[in-house]
């Protein structure tokens, strides 16, 4: 029937006919042929040169596809981003970029969930929407950091820090930012480089020196220093009696002490 539809000129008739399939499959909950409706229906508006109906119908498709297959609602988003992008569109792109970061995070494709992010938040940055950058930004900063690269994480995580102290509203939670960076740090940097890096941060934020995050941070770098696992340990059971830490944190938190027990390893075998 589609392909009948296609062989005459009135792409407009052939795009009423499809909607209606669409709607007919979406009701009948046969997502699969509703999304292969709309991936058609997408390219009947590109052939009348209806651009944003067809990135409308390409977000349908996804919509549709995230029911049966995610890697397909991806592919979907990524054609509908390019059709925002060619129409200037931008913050509209940067949306289903971040759809897709989320979508890509919760199936735990996290590489794809790190560039989606990236882009949403070069996007956004570039249309002045500062809050969502940085909310792109942190995203980056979290996935990046369970990839292992922390150093990346660290400088965005600093990166958010310094542009939240400007807005009274969010300059509350640079110390969380500041802290997530620390625990970064101790990941692959010496107690030394850790503490350094500490003092800086009070450039930052001039209230982080007498900030519990800071002491958990400075305690961290002491047993690390130290190669003392049980005062490690210690510091962080008693900050988490206080501030609950999130999974996020406690899984960088045990690297950072697998680096004191791999220390003393090394060690003994000098001996």
């Amino acid at each position: 029937m589609f392909a009948a539809v296609f062989g005459g000129n009135k792409y407009e008739d052939a795009a009423e006919l499809l909607e209606k399939a669409c709607n007919n499959y979406k009701l009948a909950k046969m997502w699969r042929e509703a999304a292969s409706a709309f991936e058609l229906l997408a390219d009947c508006h590109l052939k009348s040169d209806s651009k944003h109906d067809a990135a409308s119908a390409m977000v349908d498709a996804a919509n549709a596809n995230k029911k049966v297959s995610v890697d397909a609602a991806i592919a979907n988003l990524r054609r509908a981003v390019e059709f925002f992008n060619d129409m200037g569109r931008l913050s509209i792109a940067a949306k289903h970029l971040k759809d897709i970061g989320d979508i890509s995070e919760k199936e735990g494709k996290m590489e794809v969930a790190l560039q989606a992010y990236t882009e949403a938040g070069d996007l956004y940055a570039g249309e002045e929407s500062s809050s969502t950058a940085n909310a792109c930004l942190l995203k980056v900063a979290e996935i990046s950091a369970t990839l292992g690269d922390h150093r990346a994480a660290v400088e965005r995580f600093e990166t958010v820090g310094k542009q939240s102290m400007g807005n009274n509203l969010l300059r509350f939670s640079v110390k969380g930012y500041l802290l997530n960076a620390g625990v970064c740090r101790l990941c692959y940097q010496t107690a030394d480089e850790v503490k350094r890096a500490l003092e800086k941060y009070d450039d930052i934020d001039p209230s982080f020196g007498a900030s519990r995050e800071c002491t958990l941070l400075n305690a961290l770098a002491d047993a690390a220093e130290l190669g003392d696992q049980d005062a490690f340990a210690s510091a962080l059971a008693e900050y988490d009696s206080m501030s609950r830490l999130d999974p996020w944190k406690t899984k960088l938190l045990l690297v950072a002490k697998q680096r004191i027990a791999q220390a003393e390893e090394d060690e003994d075998d000098l001996t």
